[in-house]
């Protein structure tokens, strides 16, 4: 029995015991030898009003297996599709401590990763490297930054303890908070391994928590699978419209209430090329810039499958109002994504041209090996200092007189166009070879890179005198560079 504490004041709540015990098996976080603080995010700690969530809190629990009151910490169990094979899954590195209910912004599920091994570790120790957690911590936050749903990182703590991949490594623990770790997964385990009960009580729980105005409806499950195919094409379109590359879309990591999170083998694109692939483990190109619609897609029909039972009793009837919601998939993911794509070439209102004029543009981008961000960011004509060469633009003439004909039929004016513009275009984003730079000085304990990155990435939409260096990056870095999940 877990030694309780009364150093924090806060009652974790774990809605999650609701559930029957299949989804879950209760577990105990790691004592580890030397917990000490290493970053911890006082702004969101102050945004959500999670003063009783400190960083001593963080070294009593990972310590001496010292839990705070009233919690129950718990790791989900789950199934999945990784890279389109299905298999048997759960929180193999993760602990769910519980629900924090702040008064400012709702529930939020408190979870530890790199806390020891579970029931799901599958051989695995459990445990997390000090740079991987960096990581998570610094696109996570990035991402919120960009106005994109994500869960959240409130702290990094190192464990005292060596931790071994391919080299000998610092170990960690992540301090994740996020609305539901709930996942496509989730259900898919439901579908698999439990009763048409079982199948019930999770979409019954699902939606009192987080949708319970579709409980009343007709076809609540139906319902469901439409909001989560609505959140998660904006989910899709939004990292489209940043470049941003997820690198492991499996159903596992495929939320239900639209959140980016899992950040392994993620990062940003930046030479425009819809084949992207960073990632280690992606040899075919399954999760490239470019095919993350179609994955989700494919997710979502996943999802589709495991609601069957309570669609309707009728397997055939419930497969026919199935594929008839996920038909839609294609044509509303487009409008969304050419919604989007105006918005960043400042077209207020669509007219006939428009979708070609788009397409036209990445067609050169593509050709001529252009950056993503910065081709935006050309085409502002920015009047705040960013350092665009014009030059490198030189086949774009032939566009940009089109699109400056378009520009002034817009309803707006001038004016409009900017603020389209610079509301979708980042200045900012995470670089390759500026988060591995800061990674590897924070793992030799210099933070000054890794402090400079996090605050440029805070305001990613303002130039900032100072980060000149931030906006370019290395092409042949990227040639050679890959990323890794972590695990």
């Amino acid at each position: 029995m877990a030694k309780k504490h009364g150093h924090n004041p806060m009652n974790l709540d774990q809605s999650y015991l609701s559930l029957p015990e299949k989804f879950y098996s209760r577990v105990v976080p790691a004592a580890m030898p030397d917990p000490q603080s290493f970053i911890f995010n006082h702004d969101l700690q102050k945004e959500l009003g999670l003063e009783a969530l400190d960083e001593e809190w963080h070294t009593l629990v990972l310590s001496d297996n010292r839990l705070a009151e009233n919690t129950s910490p718990i790791a989900q169990a789950y199934a999945g599709h990784q890279f389109g094979y299905f298999t048997m899954l759960g929180d193999g590195r993760a602990v769910l401590m519980g629900e924090a209910i702040t008064q400012r912004d709702g529930r939020y599920d408190i979870q530890l990763k790199g806390a020891g091994t579970t029931p799901y570790s599958r051989r695995g120790d459990g445990k997390a490297t000090l740079q991987a957690m960096l990581r998570e911590y610094l696109f996570s936050e990035a991402i919120h930054s960009l106005g994109i749903p994500t869960s959240r990182s409130l702290a990094v703590t190192t464990t005292g303890e060596s931790v071994y991949r391919d080299t000998v490594n610092r170990g960690a623990v992540l301090t994740r908070l996020m609305r539901s770790h709930i996942r496509v997964g989730t259900f898919e385990f439901a579908g698999h391994f439990g009763t048409k009960e079982d199948l019930k009580a999770l979409t019954n729980y699902t939606l009192d928590r987080y949708f319970p105005e579709l409980k009343d409806e007709k076809i609540p499950a139906l319902q469901l699978f439409k909001r989560v195919m609505h959140m998660q094409i904006d989910l899709v379109v939004e990292w489209m419209r940043v470049g941003f590359i997820h690198g492991v879309m499996n159903t596992d990591n495929t939320s239900i209430t639209g959140e980016t999170f899992d950040y392994g083998p993620c990062a940003f694109m930046n030479t425009y090329d819809p084949g992207t692939v960073y990632s280690s483990i992606d040899h075919g190109g399954r999760y490239s810039f470019g095919n993350q619609p179609g994955i989700l897609k494919w997710n979502l029909s996943r999802l589709a499958e495991a609601l069957l039972p309570l669609i309707d009793s009728d397997e055939k009837k419930a497969v026919e109002l199935a594929i008839n919601q996920i038909n839609l998939f294609d044509n509303i993911y487009k409008e969304a994504w050419y919604k989007m794509m105006f918005r960043k070439i400042g077209i207020d209102s669509e007219a006939a041209g428009d979708r070609i004029l788009v397409d036209d543009l990445l067609n050169v981008m593509e050709k001529h090996k252009m950056d993503y961000t910065n081709t935006f960011l050309f085409l502002d004509q920015d009047d705040r200092g960013v350092p665009v060469n014009p030059e490198i633009y030189y086949a774009l003439s032939g566009w940009l007189a089109k699109w400056k004909a378009r520009i002034t039929s817009n309803r707006g004016n001038e004016e409009t166009k900017k603020i389209l513009m610079r509301s979708a275009n980042p200045v900012f984003v995470p670089r390759n070879i500026h988060v591995e730079k800061a990674l590897d000085l924070a793992e030799q304990g210099d933070l000054s890179m890794f402090s400079k990155l996090l605050t440029t990435y805070k305001s990613p939409y303002t130039f900032q005198e100072g980060s000149q260096e931030l906006i370019s990056f290395d092409e042949q870095y990227d040639k050679q560079y890959q990323t890794f999940c972590g695990t």
